[in-house]
């Protein structure tokens, strides 16, 4: 079975990493960001994973995205996937989606590996 690297990362930090799939959070999906009580926080926080997790389609990307690995992985010579996920800052939204689906992944037997990029930066002023 492959090998799932997750990278959780800011749009507004550096570009995308390279990968096989990016999921770019920034428009479709409600950020937590937007909530002064919510900026400092990041996607570990409870507070910012709730918000995350009860925004209408966050649950059927991660679905779909879960499948699409699956298909990655049922490819002849495919020993790595690598996954992007992003939002404005890489706090909230992609650190959320990123365990999520490593969580997901790891249930069906996946051995996967989540690096949250910019996490550790400071909020982004917008």
């Amino acid at each position: 079975m492959a090998t799932v690297e997750i990278v959780s990362f800011g749009f507004l930090h550096a570009d995308a990493p390279q990968a096989d799939v990016v999921l770019d959070l920034r428009r479709a999906f409600r950020d937590p960001h937007v909530d002064p009580r919510m900026r400092q926080l990041t996607g570990r926080d409870r507070a910012v994973r709730k918000a995350v997790l009860g925004t209408a389609g966050i649950r059927q990307l991660l679905k779909a995205t879960t499948r699409q690995v699956q298909a990655y992985a049922a490819g002849p010579s495919v020993d790595r996937i690598v996954i992007g996920s992003g939002c404005a800052g890489g706090r909230h939204r992609s650190v959320v989606v990123a365990d999520q689906l490593a969580r997901r992944l790891r249930r069906r037997g996946h051995t996967v590996t989540v690096t949250h990029r910019d996490i550790h930066r400071p909020v982004v002023q917008r």
